[in-house]
């Protein structure tokens, strides 16, 4: 029987500086130890969707629970240890080696003034070595490429060891085999317990490594269920607003548009 780590219960959300409403009733349920993946065009709300996840945004009503407690009754430190985000870029005007930056992950598990110890520095190496950058730990973080910085970010959290991993656009600036990189990670994470939700562009990499996908609508329509039920050529045409199709090929799903 599948245990709910996330629950999202009829929530809804309006930027009150343009008074837009970005999300309007929305409820979903992340499963513990799986990967889900938002898709949807761009404005629909799925960056704000994971902001409002780990509470830095407030909604308008509706309630965000994790392990059936409330959010709000979480501890900073708390909500540190539980979530980790991996946001699509991130500005960094500290001269941080790889180590130095990557150990600030650990900040949820130290207490205040408290410098890393050795098993913080260990958990930094391995989420180096994770994701193919351990030989570079001393190198300046201002000297990476935009998706070497895109790797070190996640390195970042998972150095937190979060419960649940968040991740905005992680492969919008990477070549094909660090993406290949990544997936091979989060699905390594997946076996190892970590709840995984990402937003996307790119239906592929949905159908390649989700085991639910969540559709958003510019109509406040939500779709959430498994890959293969959600990732259909009608779903994904109507989303995009353009003709769509879906081929397979050697077991993999092929996204044609027209």
């Amino acid at each position: 029987m599948s245990t709910i780590l996330t629950r999202l219960d009829n929530i809804s959300f309006t930027y009150s500086s343009e008074n837009k409403e970005v999300l309007n009733s929305l409820s979903l349920e992340l499963e513990k130890g799986g990967i889900s993946t938002i898709l949807g065009p761009n404005g629909i709300g799925k960056t704000t969707l994971l902001y409002i996840i780990l509470g830095w945004i407030k909604i308008r009503k509706g309630a965000v629970l994790h392990k059936e407690r409330n959010m709000e009754d979480f501890s900073r430190k708390e909500m540190g240890r539980l979530i980790g985000l991996v946001p699509q870029y991130e500005h960094i005007s500290f001269e941080y080696s790889l180590l130095e930056y990557v150990l600030l992950g650990r900040a949820p598990h130290l207490n205040s003034l408290q410098s890393p110890g050795d098993n913080d520095f260990r958990i930094a190496l391995e989420a180096l070595n994770k994701v193919g950058l351990a030989e570079y730990s001393d190198k300046s973080i201002l000297h990476l490429s935009g998706g070497e910085k895109q790797l070190v970010l996640l390195a970042r959290s998972l150095a937190q060891e979060p419960e649940l991993l968040l991740l905005d656009e992680p492969m919008s600036n990477l070549d094909l085999a660090n993406k290949i990189r990544i997936i091979t990670i989060l699905k390594s994470l997946k076996k190892e317990g970590v709840t995984i939700l990402l937003t996307s562009h790119e239906p592929e990499v949905a159908a390649s490594l989700s085991d639910s996908v969540i559709l958003m609508g510019s109509d406040f329509s939500i779709q959430q269920g498994h890959v293969d039920e959600i990732l259909t050529k009608e779903n994904l045409s109507r989303i995009y607003n353009i003709p769509i199709d879906i081929k397979e090929i050697d077991g993999r799903k092929i996204i044609l548009w027209h």
